[in-house]
């Protein structure tokens, strides 16, 4: 939207209901004002889109289905949809949050301590599990999404609003989508299917940026943006402390590997003691001048700076100048009665009656009058109570209540609710253990009321003994440290023994809830080996080949007609079958072919008929020692001798 637009909007009723006051904020799909809703007399913040938006009727469909959908989303740290509507302009009509945005707070130079940014995660991912569980993936995280009342209390803003526009068919401003992808998952990268625990990835990176004032994985392009997390653990720096392990899970490229969201806040919880956390310093939301109207970063709605929000001038400091002085004033102050006395000239009077068309005016006597303003102030004062009056109620007793219930109980009877988490050995998980003010308090609307609520047991020590303890040993320690055995994970390992803990599981932290499942690694033992194929090689090659494997070679030796001696037939296990480390491997070696034993059939037989039975043995006949017409009466070597297939026989005949 142009700034002469945004600023031609000023004083302009949407819905005849939602007169809008001041821009307080800007972005590359709308602008957000400053409103009054002139039916239940409040302050109120609309967020008007842009016009290209509204000649898209797939995104005025979407919008539609997301802002119903976003409205029943009832909880403490997610902003409230009051209203929406598709006039003019689609815009969407929400609750005012005078404190400003986490993106305003860190622009100002206002980083955030541990515990501040731990209570931040904490209650963010709160909001977010309650959101996933039904249904919803928030998409944009960021700073500039995260906002605060005037106590302190954060709320997210904008839930469906991101995935109506990215079905729009519109184009965004160039560059537009930086400001989101540099809080962008992996996954929203690679343009995959996305879950709650891409939320979880951005909330991470938030954190790292709260604390350091450096968003981790920021490149020159988006491009580069994008691709440098692909495929990559996000950096934690070691400041961040207790709070290291909670990120890093959070922070793994793949989001199988990642904590949910409400997994990530128990992480948080479970960081160890950093101390109380110091009020925040809240940045506040302005009305901005038209030169400050431009997108500074995309769906970025509220900026920083004190808030001004009316002062009994006739313009708005630091803002735009209206029109009409007098409409500004009395729009920046209709939520409370003000009474003004206005002396005007008796020549103005005149003037006034003569630009009329009417005579000077008989003056209403004095006392008549008094009697008539009496009378007017009376009413009014009337009117003024029962119309500003603000609505009351007694406190029930939310104690022992389940904290969602109590705090959805408070919000429908309109009073704000902060919880302050503490641990409890006695009392349940998000329970309330106390309120503030107590029962029976009489409290007007719009009040705060601060349950105590319990966050179970406190963390305990996990042991740091269980590597090189057994599975029941570590089992043991963790019962006897208030913990639990979780899933044991195996592990090949050279050098440890088979079911002894190599170390603990990722994401198990110093410190853990009490009875929560402490997951450990186990050696397996060696990894198996994999018997090469040796089959044909001479056996002197083979064994060393085996034995730097670490296996035992078991030799056999037997006569093969095919293969050749001391050359390897066969191995068992076989070749590609596997083998425990120091298991043996039988090898089987060729001692060449089997011998032939010289008959004794062949004495008494001419010298032809011995001659074809020992070539039919293998042999051959080299002479005859004798009379070659004569019998065999002999051979050398002799008849009954063991001699290598292919041998010469000499046949011996009588003299």
């Amino acid at each position: 939207m142009s700034n002469a637009r945004a600023a031609d909007r000023i004083g302009q009723v949407l819905g005849g209901r939602y007169r809008l006051l001041a821009p307080i904020g800007t972005g590359a799909s709308a602008t957000v004002y400053l409103a009054d809703d002139v039916v239940l007399r409040r302050r109120v913040a609309v967020k008007v889109l842009h016009d290209a938006l509204a000649s898209d009727a797939s995104f005025l469909k979407r919008f539609q289905a997301e802002a119903r959908s976003a409205a029943a989303l009832n909880h403490p740290h997610i902003m409230a949809v009051h209203d929406w509507g598709q006039g003019e302009v689609p815009y969407l009509v929400t609750e005012l949050l005078d404190g400003g945005s986490l993106r305003a707070m860190l622009d100002a130079g206002n980083l955030l301590d541990l515990s501040q940014a731990r209570n931040v995660g904490v209650d963010t991912a709160r909001a977010l599990d309650y959101a996933h569980r039904r249904g919803f993936v928030h998409r944009d995280i960021k700073p500039a999404n995260l906002l605060f009342d005037d106590e302190g209390t954060l709320r997210i803003a904008d839930f469906g609003l991101a995935r109506a526009l990215a079905e729009a068919a519109w184009t965004e401003p160039a560059g537009a989508v930086l400001g989101t992808a540099r809080y962008a998952s992996p996954e929203q990268a690679q343009g995959i299917v996305l879950d709650g625990r891409s939320d979880v990835y951005s909330l991470g990176l938030v954190i790292i940026e709260s604390v350091t004032g450096h968003l981790p994985f920021t490149a020159d392009t988006t491009l580069g943006t994008l691709m440098a997390r692909v495929d990559r653990n996000v950096p934690v720096p070691d400041v961040l402390g207790p709070l290291v392990p909670a990120l890093r899970a959070a922070g793994v490229p793949n989001p199988a590997d990642r904590p949910d969201a409400a997994e990530f806040a128990t992480m948080l919880m479970a960081a160890g003691d950093i101390g109380p956390a110091a009020p925040l310093h809240l940045a506040g939301t302005v009305a901005l001048q038209p030169d400050q109207l431009d997108p500074r970063e995309p769906t970025t709605i509220y900026m920083p700076e004190q808030i001004v929000l009316g002062e009994a001038t006739t313009t708005v400091p630091s803002g735009p100048t209206f029109a009409d002085p007098t409409i500004a004033n009395e729009l920046f102050t209709a939520a409370q009665p003000v009474t003004r006395t206005i002396n005007r000239p008796e020549s103005a009077a005149v003037a006034t009656a003569a630009r009329s068309g009417e005579g000077p005016r008989r003056r209403v006597p004095a006392k008549g009058m008094a009697a008539i303003i009496a009378l007017l102030l009376v009413v009014g004062g009337a009117a003024a109570f029962f119309l500003l009056r603000t609505p009351s109620h007694t406190l029930a007793d939310y104690t022992s209540m389940s904290a969602s219930v109590a705090r959805g109980e408070l919000e429908s009877k309109g009073f704000k609710v902060v919880d302050n988490g503490t641990y409890s050995e006695s009392v349940a998980i998000d329970t309330v253990i106390a309120q503030d003010p107590v029962a029976g308090t009489s409290l007007a609307e719009g009040k705060t009321v601060t349950l105590t609520v319990s966050l179970g047991p406190p963390p305990v020590p996990v042991p740091t003994d269980l590597p090189g303890k057994t599975i029941d040993q570590a089992s043991a320690a963790l019962t006897a440290a208030s913990l639990k055995l979780g899933v044991v994970t195996d592990a090949f390992d050279e050098t440890v023994a088979k079911g002894i803990v190599l170390s603990l599981a990722d994401g198990v932290t110093a410190q853990m809830p009490k009875g929560s499942a402490i997951g450990l690694v186990v050696s397996a033992g060696p990894k198996p080996r994999t018997i090469p194929d040796i089959a044909g090689k001479p056996f002197a090659e083979v064994a060393p080949q085996l034995d730097a494997l670490g296996l035992k070679v078991t030799r056999v030796d037997e006569y093969s007609d095919t293969v050749a001696e001391n050359i390897v037939i066969s191995s068992s296990p076989a070749a590609g079958q596997t083998a425990a480390k120091g298991s043996s491997v039988t090898v089987t070696v060729s001692k060449g072919k089997k011998p032939v034993t010289i008959p004794a059939s062949i004495v008494g037989k001419s010298i032809a008929d011995a001659s074809a039975q020992l070539t039919a043995l293998g042999l051959t006949v080299s002479g005859v020692a004798g009379n070659p017409t004569k019998t065999v009466t002999g051979s050398t070597p002799a008849v009954g001798t063991q001699v290598k297939a292919g041998s010469a026989v000499t046949l011996v005949t009588s003299p």
